[in-house]
């Protein structure tokens, strides 16, 4: 239940949520300020000056309004948030869970545990919510380390769904664009959504399972093996930090007939600066002349950063690590 002249993402993305939650999926929609009859309303977010989650007020523009995902739910500790929640951001927070599961069972089939559950309600905060809550409250994104990352910038393409400032528009013709921008951000969400369970979650549990068994590989348990290729870097980063005392340096995986590779595992998100490269004389070497200067048959290439690296067998790529382990470069 809200009103404005130019609607935003948050509002926008609250008003979708609760359509999809089963206790509000059939409610009609007002958009009005209208105390009077906001009082007759079961929910209310955006508007009214009230946050009272046992009578459903969801308003975050009050001054005594503080609270941000980690207030709220401080069990989850994956999230350390100072970014206070947007209207988007409360009703994420106290019905997203519902909403997640409901999804990724009527469209992928999926049933979740608790934990993966879990999982999912904190990444699809982290990349989606907490932008539009930053964004919508005005706060900094950058004091030392980001507050936030901007990773859809659906806050900026919502806004065109306002009319421009030479267009007059009937209240009618409003109302027609908010729904068309609830339809559009609630595409964003169930494609991360399905992202997240059908794509991201597997391959959680491959980068699980070697973690697992990293000392079947080799004894330092610094090299990985994946059963199957799968985006690795997140979900490394989040384990090792769970189970701590732990850093890897390699990832081998297989990448099609008869070629395989070792990759060096970045020091963070994005770099190209690893924490053990591979080995400096073998840096942009293919072939023939590579084996000669590795002494390891079969080898293929090295990138000529060293961050990379191919062989012909999966041995062939143990090796490889297994010599630039030992390195002192």
């Amino acid at each position: 239940l809200i009103f404005n002249i130019k609607h935003f993402s948050d509002e926008v993305l609250a008003v979708y949520l609760l359509s999809q939650h089963p206790d509000f999926k059939n409610h009609k929609l007002l958009r009005t300020r209208d105390q009077s009859l906001l009082d007759q309303c079961e929910i209310v977010v955006d508007v009214g000056s009230v946050f009272n989650p046992a009578t459903k007020r969801f308003d975050h523009h009050q001054n005594t309004f503080k609270e941000t995902f980690s207030s709220l739910r401080p069990e989850l500790k994956q999230v350390n948030s100072d970014v206070r929640l947007s209207s988007a951001g409360l009703i994420y927070v106290h019905y997203g869970e519902k909403i997640i599961t409901d999804l990724l069972k009527k469209t992928k089939d999926v049933e979740l545990t608790p934990n993966q559950l879990t999982s999912i309600f904190v990444k699809i905060y982290q990349s989606l919510i907490q932008e539009i809550d930053g964004i919508d409250n005005g706060v900094p994104q950058f004091d030392g380390e980001p507050r936030y990352r901007i990773n859809t910038h659906l806050s900026n393409r919502v806004k065109q769904f306002n009319p421009g400032w030479t267009e007059d528009k009937t209240p009618d013709e409003v109302d027609e664009l908010f729904h068309q921008a609830k339809e559009y951000v609630g595409k964003e969400f169930e494609d991360k959504v399905q992202y997240y369970g059908s794509s991201w979650l597997p391959a959680r549990k491959i980068v699980e399972e070697a973690v697992k068994n990293r000392f079947t590989v080799h004894k330092s348990g610094e090299i990985l093996e994946l059963v199957r290729f799968c985006p690795w870097q997140e979900h490394l980063r989040e384990i090792e930090k769970e189970i701590g005392g732990i850093e890897i340096k390699f990832v081998l995986f297989n990448s099609g007939s008869n070629d395989f590779r070792v990759q060096c595992v970045p020091v963070k998100e994005g770099s190209f600066i690893c924490r053990k490269f591979l080995c400096k004389k073998w840096f942009g070497i293919r072939d023939d002349e590579l084996e000669k200067v590795s002494g390891i048959e079969g080898i293929k290439f090295c990138h000529a950063t060293g961050f990379i690296g191919g062989h012909k067998t999966r041995d062939g790529t143990l090796k490889m690590a297994e010599m630039s382990l030992e390195a002192e470069d």
